[in-house]
């Protein structure tokens, strides 16, 4: 696999993470440089393992997840997505600090979420021969990347459009779920 076929992989595989991060900086004020790295690091870890899990346990994985492979991801999606769009439309600081994606269950769903496709990609490269460590890393430190990035644009358009954005976020992940459940892939 040529490098600009793996970084290709890593941008698709990365576009979910980057999305959700938006969403999750426009929910969490404030933005401190821990909420960036948390995110950031939880991301990049998962998309970085699932394609090795993948790799690892070949097709009797493939079997297991493909009949969860739509519903997994739709149902983390859309509960963290609804408690997003219930935390805004609640209001007030204390319900926003309560509702920090970048913190516990929350944060393992997201991660979870938006790195079951590099599990089917990790397969791919299992079938293909291909090796797995450096695509492995790569796709890690490329989602890394972009979910800090994409957190600092979300804060800075909470910043400029405020609450309602916060909502439309929320909604965001709901459908991103929704899609994923229709078989839309991510």
């Amino acid at each position: 696999m040529s490098g600009w076929s793996l970084l290709a992989i890593a941008l698709a595989l990365a576009m979910d993470a980057f999305a959700v991060a938006v969403v999750t900086g426009l929910s969490v004020a404030p933005l401190t440089r821990r909420h960036v790295f948390r995110l950031a690091f939880h991301f990049g870890l998962f998309q970085a393992l699932m394609p090795a899990t993948g790799w690892a346990a070949g097709r009797a994985v493939h079997r297991w997840v493909g009949s969860l492979d739509h519903w997994l991801p739709f149902v983390l999606l859309a509960f963290v997505g609804g408690r997003m769009v219930w935390g805004a439309l609640r209001g007030g600081g204390a319900e926003r600090a309560a509702g920090d994606n970048t913190r516990g269950w929350s944060l393992v769903m997201l991660s979870v979420a938006t790195s079951i496709d590099a599990l089917a990609v990790g397969l791919s490269m299992a079938l293909m021969g291909a090796p797995i460590l450096v695509p492995a890393l790569v796709i890690g430190l490329v989602a890394a990347a972009l979910t800090a990035l994409g957190m600092v644009i979300g804060r800075w358009l909470g910043a400029l459009w405020g609450r309602g954005l916060e909502v439309l976020g929320g909604l965001i992940l709901v459908g991103m779920g929704v899609r994923m459940l229709l078989g839309g892939g991510s």
